[in-house]
């Protein structure tokens, strides 16, 4: 599973988007609205950013895997109403060690570079964290800067190059394991 996002450019407190048409809006970060997985009406949101954004394609199974098991480690951002970004993780036993398991997140592309990715990943650490979780670990294709870099600030360390192959879609991607101890 992969994440797809830009890198925050920076702390800005507020900023311009330009949004669909061309028009812009003026954001602010206290305008954006994080909230814990609610319930069945989250489901179409969510699958809605992840299939529009990601490259890899999940059945309602994959989705209901997640959010149903691991509720408290899904979060999900909103500008005025609208979701604009979200986060599905879970946790677990992985080798002796109690584990979390960064599965999707994605940020819809005029509000990239905002802080949001940051905030959804910092806010399901800190679950997984006060859950136990003695490590974190995600997946993020090599060709996706943006990821790299927000792992990397976040303190996530490269542990392993992998090659996955998508028969289904024909792509082929070189993958890189991260792991965050804390």
């Amino acid at each position: 599973m992969e994440l797809e996002v830009e890198g925050n450019s920076g702390n800005e407190e507020e900023s311009d988007i330009i949004i669909g048409g061309g028009g812009k809006v003026n954001l602010s970060a206290s305008e954006i609205e994080y909230v814990s997985y609610e319930g069945e009406d989250h489901l179409p949101l969510i699958m809605g950013l992840v299939d529009q954004e990601l490259s890899e394609p999940y059945s309602i199974f994959t989705y209901r895997y997640f959010v149903y098991l691991w509720p408290q480690l899904c979060f999900l951002a909103f500008h005025r109403g609208k979701c604009v970004g979200t986060v599905v993780c879970k946790m677990g036993e992985h080798r002796n060690t109690y584990r979390g398991y960064i599965a999707m997140l994605v940020v819809i592309k005029p509000y990239r570079g905002k802080g949001i990715a940051t905030q959804l990943v910092t806010r399901s650490i800190q679950v997984m964290m006060e859950s136990g979780c003695e490590e974190v670990t995600l997946e993020a294709e090599v060709t996706n800067k943006g990821a790299l870099a927000l792992y990397g600030r976040l303190g996530f360390i490269r542990a392993k190059r992998l090659f996955r192959s998508n028969s289904w879609l024909s792509i082929e991607a070189k993958v890189t394991r991260f792991f965050r101890l804390h």
